[in-house]
């Protein structure tokens, strides 16, 4: 029963990223990049973030875009373990699926530029990590793989199944503001510097009850199952007392009471769980960091580069968990505790060419340096290698008022079964986005998108000696409109 206790705690670090990127990053912070995702080479207002030198050479004024994005998102678990068959709502089967959803109802973003002479001041507010909040109704395999291994221990004493409830949801936004300026070296080339600040926030409420053992009379309370059987222990332990009275110490008799004051003892342990488990943890952090970028215009290319430094965060716990140092997986959320909850350092690189005035193709490289960000005990270590997409897409101007654009994103994770949780994870992905502007006034222009994210299957043999794995996979769609003004 400990380890629901560390299963629940460790769920509570799951990033609840409705978005596309990297591992704990969002880089779809405009519905520009829904359109068309590699806009690393792009000149436009959306720049303040893909490619915030090249804003400098956007027109002379001011010019602020307001995004708004809804995401859906599930996360699907397909779990597998021989317990599960002693579970009253699994019907004898040994798979078994959770499903969490994670909904994004708005999920807002601004750009603003303020372009005078060579200078470009700018500013991005947005969403760079978590985005919204994730339900799994029905608790995780994690969780119920637990339950069903101590029933199956308990056999000896009784137990021919079990039965539970479980339920977690977690919400997480971490709120990215970004100040800069980018100066127009020459007509060809312009460098970029900036400071952004990321906030954290989440609530993670987890919860195991109504924990039953089946029994020959039927399902009972765990807490009565356990009060039952520490007396059957009690005394067959009084039994071996008496017969080493009567007859005399023998090395069979002082084993087998060994084997019961264990036995004892790992019971009254359990026994104070049998009212399950209930967790609400409150966090939030802050970290800064440099953002760097430059642009440069070669004939009808354009080719820029941007590095976000690491942001170190720490984020810290308001938990109900006030004592747990016997457990090194709960010290990570006792009251009062900081973990390490870094933005990894990415570096972008991207290229624009226009065959023709009206048309622009683009290709784009996103490199997440996760394995030197740090991690909670160190998980980036787990990761074979740092995370990497790639980025190509296609705008088109129709004519001076309509404009449309589309593009795909593949992204590839440096996974291992040793990085991969039911609790948190990531798997490899393609996405694709389309969509349109329309300039309804010279000075205001209205955009619309569509992206969505298909995910491949991870398989995890946790121990294929005894048939435990876990199937990981996720589903994401993503709608979003905007409006940019210039002045």
């Amino acid at each position: 029963m400990k380890k629901i206790v560390i299963s629940l705690i460790v769920f509570t670090m799951t990033s609840v990223n409705a978005l596309a990127g990297g591992i704990l990053t969002n880089t779809n912070q405009s519905v520009l990049f829904l359109k068309n995702p590699a806009r690393d080479a792009s000149i436009g207002l959306d720049g303040v973030y893909s490619n915030p030198a090249g804003v400098a050479f956007m027109p002379e004024g001011f010019h602020v875009a307001f995004n708004w994005q809804y995401a859906r998102q599930t996360r699907t678990i397909t779990s597998t373990n021989p317990v599960f068959a002693l579970g009253k709502k699994n019907d004898g089967q040994m798979v078994k699926e959770y499903e969490g959803v994670a909904d994004a109802p708005i999920i807002p973003s601004l750009q603003a530029a303020w372009n005078k002479g060579n200078w470009s001041i700018q500013f991005n507010f947005s969403v760079p990590g978590g985005g919204g909040s994730c339900e799994f109704g029905d608790g995780l395999g994690s969780f119920e793989s637990v339950v069903g291994t101590i029933a199956s221990k308990l056999e000896p004493l009784g137990a021919q199944g079990y039965d539970m409830d479980g339920y977690m949801r977690g919400r997480q936004y971490y709120y990215g503001f970004q100040l800069g300026a980018a100066y127009k070296i020459n007509p060809n080339l312009s460098v970029y510097g900036g400071l952004r600040l990321l906030y954290g926030d989440a609530t993670y409420k987890a919860k195991i009850s109504n924990i039953l053992v089946k029994t020959s009379g039927g399902y009972v309370e765990f807490g009565d199952f356990m009060q039952g059987a520490i007396g059957t222990v009690e005394e067959g332990i009084a039994l071996v007392d008496a017969v080493i009275a009567t007859s005399g110490e023998t090395p069979e008799l002082l084993a087998k009471k060994a084997q019961l004051e264990g036995t004892r003892t790992e019971l009254g342990t359990l026994q104070k769980y049998a009212e399950g488990v209930n967790l609400l943890s409150n966090q939030d952090g802050k970290g800064i960091a440099p953002v760097i970028g430059v642009d440069w215009k070669y004939k009808n290319f354009n080719f820029a580069a941007k590095y976000e430094f690491k942001t170190q965060i720490r984020m810290k716990n308001e938990s109900t968990v006030n004592k747990a140092s016997e457990i090194a997986a709960v010290n990570k959320f006792k009251d009062g505790e900081r973990v390490n909850e870094d933005a990894p350092a990415l570096l972008t690189l991207g290229a624009q060419w226009s065959p023709i005035e009206t048309v622009r193709l683009s290709l784009g490289w996103h490199h997440y340096f996760d394995k030197d960000a740090n991690w909670y005990n160190n998980t980036q270590d787990l990761l074979r290698h740092n995370t990497n997409e790639y980025l190509a897409g296609v705008e088109w101007d129709l004519n001076e008022k309509f404009n449309v654009s589309c593009g795909g994103q593949l992204t590839r994770y440096g996974l291992s079964d040793d990085y991969m949780n039911d609790m948190s994870f990531v798997v490899n992905s393609y996405s694709i986005g389309l969509g349109f502007s329309y300039k309804v006034k010279p000075n205001i222009t209205l955009s619309a998108a569509y992206f969505q994210t298909m995910y491949d299957k991870y398989h995890r043999n946790d121990y294929p000696a005894t048939g435990v794995s876990d199937t990981f996979t996720r589903t994401n769609r993503v709608l979003g409109a905007s409006c940019q003004l210039d002045f």
